[in-house]
């Protein structure tokens, strides 16, 4: 079963129920059954439609430094809510092949699963908002034609992402390819491992 191309529809449907209210504090009734991975995949890229626009929230030149500021903080929270949605996802992975026992060859990827299906995420939201560059009513046709030019790799690179990351999957089952889960560890957030915390 190729799960990635069904990965990449619930990311881009999450991207288009984001796009309902374009807003960055909406809330939203997840469709999908509790304690599913398709559950977790329509979080995950809710989480990455709400960062994505904060980011060019606070790009806006004319923004309150003190809103900016708030703005960061949020944006370093998302961060991490993404950070620990990913490891969600690679413990599934891990569960999902623990039966499996890699070929004494077997190798390990450069990413992992999830890694790989973050990036995938992040391509629906880069796919989506190219599109709307494209059919955008008051750009130039000269804008319109690169956009487009920019739509077809994002495409052709969506096609190549799904198609690699089954690829990998398939490889795990197999036990040609092993997987391991590393926990980040993000020292600026951690108040023991950042200077200007622990010196305070």
């Amino acid at each position: 079963m190729k799960l990635a191309q069904n990965f990449y529809d619930i990311f881009y449907a999450t991207t288009q129920k984001y796009h309902e209210t374009d807003d960055v504090d909406a809330i939203v009734a997840n469709p999908y059954e509790k304690g599913t991975i398709e559950h977790t995949m329509f979080a995950k890229n809710w989480i990455d439609a709400v960062q994505w626009h904060l980011e060019d929230i606070i790009r806006d030149p004319n923004i309150d430094p003190l809103a900016a500021l708030a703005l960061k903080r949020r944006i370093d929270r998302s961060n991490q809510d993404r950070t620990d949605m990913v490891e969600e996802i690679d413990t599934y992975f891990r569960e999902k092949y623990s039966d499996v026992t890699p070929r004494p060859d077997a190798t390990i990827n450069t990413e992992s699963p999830a890694w790989a299906l973050d990036r995938l995420s992040i391509l629906a939201l880069k796919i989506f908002h190219m599109a709307a560059e494209v059919s955008r009513a008051d750009a130039s046709p000269e804008h319109k034609e690169k956009c487009e030019a920019k739509l077809n790799i994002l495409l052709q690179q969506q096609a190549d992402l799904t198609t690699a990351i089954d690829t990998l999957l398939d490889d795990i089952a197999a036990g040609i390819k092993y997987m391991k889960v590393y926990r980040q560890m993000k020292m600026y957030n951690d108040p023991a491992t950042n200077p200007v915390l622990y010196k305070k």
